[in-house]
């Protein structure tokens, strides 16, 4: 792709927004930035920007701005229905992600991870597994650095996390090895149904050949179903043994193929819960797949110490053991957690609404929650969904909530963060929120 004298804009100044200007400075494009916030709002972005030559278009979405445009390049949390986006494909304007554009000049073969959930804790298993192997590897995209900000140095291989959002606009986007973790609804404030989010996600296959490897969820129908649409050759996990493949029991991980089996202990591996043997089993066959020798996977698997915001133990105290899970921000993330638990658990949720169903949830809280405690933008609709299975009560801010967990809470209970909504009603991101959780529950 020539980017040298083209016209491009970026639609977006947050992180992706601002690394995608500088790389299309550098490759000699003309730069134009446009968002809808204000010049007052953006005054870091722009003092972020103000080496390279960019020309900002802010505080509107005018349809004028488009004029001899060769390239729009939407950051992530630009929708489709985005009015200069929507205009852009109206008059043949080329439109491209920013992991578009990167893996046209990356050069590097690429593990890509996508799923509604378990993406972070699988794509930096993948990348601790690489790396032990002695690879030159970097790990990015949806977690952390953009993708176009490594471009330009060496790599052996990329282990990159995709969103729904990044993959509305790939074309040619190839990872060698496509992940795809598990469907449940989420973002549906984005999408117009949950089978557009699936389609969404399922794109990080459009571009494999039969020579590339896909790593399936067999456990999951959505995901299952798709080896019969995609060209790759499909490696599967899950819970029931299989003759070819990742499967699980209570103590081990086994992996077959190439008419053998390896074994992977799980007594020492420090993350718990269902959903983590998902995610380790998704990291193991990748690393199989890229013939790691599994002495190398098991030190790693067993060294891993999690991430912070999924499912993190914070404190015990009094015999009461505080968790957070504040990246649980969507119904089937919150499922997985619960799940994970066998003592009663004490569930504060709540924020902003993502469209998603919350009656899955209405199983294990029947089973397992002893007391609901709401708060954020979406409490009154969650109590209405599910306030009549267990006690429920409705409190002002994450603060006041932690209180009331602490009041209520006996010798071996679990209070859990887990909000089940985004958190953009009281917080800058899921990460603050957690952080926040931390902080009230270490002062107790």
């Amino acid at each position: 792709m020539e980017l040298r004298g083209k016209r491009v804009m970026v639609l977006g100044l947050a992180r992706t927004g601002s690394e995608t200007a500088r790389f299309l400075a550098r490759q000699g494009a003309e730069v134009l930035v446009s968002d809808c916030r204000s010049e007052a709002e953006l005054q870091r972005e722009r003092e972020s920007l103000c080496e390279i030559p960019v020309r900002f278009l802010l505080g509107g979405e005018e349809t004028a701005w488009l004029e001899g445009l060769d390239l729009l390049v939407p950051s992530p949390g630009v929708p489709a229905e985005n009015p200069l986006l929507r205009e852009a494909r109206n008059r043949g304007i080329q439109v491209v992600s920013e992991i578009e554009l990167a893996y046209r000049f990356l050069g590097a073969p690429l593990v890509a991870i996508t799923g509604t959930n378990g993406k972070s804790t699988t794509t930096t298993l993948i990348g601790g597994i690489l790396k032990a192997k002695g690879l030159k590897i970097f790990v990015g995209g949806n977690i952390g650095a953009p993708l176009i900000g490594f471009v330009g140095d060496r790599w052996d291989w990329g282990v990159v996390e995709v969103s729904s959002f990044q993959l509305e606009w790939v074309e040619q986007f190839h990872p060698r090895v496509a992940v795809l973790l598990n469907l449940t609804e989420d973002h549906l404030d984005r999408y117009a149904d949950f089978a557009s989010y699936c389609e969404a996600k399922e794109r990080i296959f459009c571009a494999q050949a039969e020579e590339d490897v896909a790593v399936l969820n067999r456990d999951d129908p959505l995901v299952w179903a798709m080896r019969e649409r995609i060209r790759s050759r499909v490696v599967s996990f899950g819970w029931v043994e299989v003759e070819e493949g990742v499967y699980a029991t209570n103590r081990e991980i086994i992996w077959r193929g190439d008419h053998r089996e390896e074994s992977f202990p799980l007594s020492r591996v420090q993350i718990q819960g269902v959903h983590n043997v998902e995610n380790l089993m998704a990291a193991i066959a990748v690393g199989k797949a890229l013939a790691v020798p599994a002495r190398i996977i098991q030190q790693v698997i067993e060294e891993f110490p999690g991430l912070e915001h999924r499912l993190e133990f914070v404190r015990d105290k009094n015999g009461i053991r505080f968790y957070n899970d504040s990246k649980g921000t969507n119904v089937g993330a919150v499922v997985k957690s619960l799940a994970s638990f066998s003592a009663p658990i004490i569930l504060i949720a709540g924020g902003i609404d993502k469209g998603g169903e919350y009656r899955i949830l209405e199983e294990e809280i029947r089973r397992k929650v002893k007391k609901l405690i709401l708060f954020g933008a979406a409490k009154e609709k969650i109590r209405g969904a599910l306030g009549h299975l267990t006690e429920t009560v409705v409190v002002e801010n994450l603060a006041a909530a932690v209180q009331e967990a602490y009041r209520n809470a006996g010798r071996g209970d679990v209070v859990l963060l887990s909000p089940a909504c985004s958190s953009f009603d009281m917080f800058q991101n899921y990460a603050e929120r957690g952080k926040v959780f931390k902080t009230l529950v270490l002062s107790l």
